[in-house]
């Protein structure tokens, strides 16, 4: 969620407050496994952008061969993929 806009975009929100969705959400978490990816243009530019807000990364940008991803805790209980080629 942006501090411009707090009542914005909430990836997973709503579906992950279901009592049946917790353990799913917790079991992806524990896992490291990021609920949804997003392309950006590059991700280590956009690693360093949202490190410099103060976005907390559970796996810094790693050369997959041919893309570049990097996973953040989007504090509400997910885990987001950027990637870029």
């Amino acid at each position: 969620m942006s501090p411009e806009d707090p009542d914005g975009v909430e990836p997973g929100a709503g579906a992950g407050r279901a009592p049946a969705a917790r353990p799913f959400k917790a079991a992806l978490v524990a896992d490291g496994v990021p609920f949804t990816s997003f392309e950006v243009p590059d991700v280590r530019a956009e690693f360093e952008r949202l490190r410099g807000l103060g976005v907390r990364f559970t796996q810094e940008p790693v050369d997959m061969g041919g893309f570049t991803t990097a996973v953040l805790d989007d504090t509400c209980g997910n885990l987001l993929m950027i990637a870029s080629h």
